[in-house]
């Protein structure tokens, strides 16, 4: 009787989830002078390929980062107890109550542009003017 022979197959792993932070850190590797994809991707166990769908994907606008939220100073003022108010500060009177608008947000950019969008924008297509807005 004969030995068997073990092969053992190494290579990159098939079923990986890349956080999108992770993906975008190995494209902006890609971007280098002089850097060749193929060697970004085996350095980092992916297939040349699959770093092409990714530049696919930042390019139109589906592979983006969620922007960090940023905190906002905040008072609460009581508008209808003056004894409770902050010493020394005046109470400010709240808005007259609105008609029922559609839902909409604002977002204000680093740079100071701001985009209103309505609750019938898609989020593919704000991604899209997102990412161009930023570039």
């Amino acid at each position: 009787m004969g030995r068997g022979t073990v092969e053992i197959i190494t290579g990159r792993e098939r079923r990986r989830r890349w956080s999108v932070a992770d993906k975008l850190r190995i494209l902006a590797e890609c971007d280098a002078p002089g850097v060749q994809v193929s060697e970004v991707a085996a350095r980092h166990g992916v297939y040349r390929s699959l770093v092409f769908q990714w530049r696919r994907q930042a390019r139109d606008g589906l592979l983006v980062t969620e922007p960090t939220p940023e905190l906002v100073p905040v008072r609460v003022v009581a508008a209808d107890r003056h004894s409770d108010a902050l010493p020394g500060s005046e109470p400010v009177p709240l808005p007259p109550p609105s008609p029922r608008v559609a839902a909409a947000i604002e977002i204000e950019l680093p740079d100071g542009i701001r985009v209103r969008v309505g609750e019938e924008v898609g989020l593919v297509a704000l991604r899209r003017v997102l990412a161009a807005l930023r570039g």
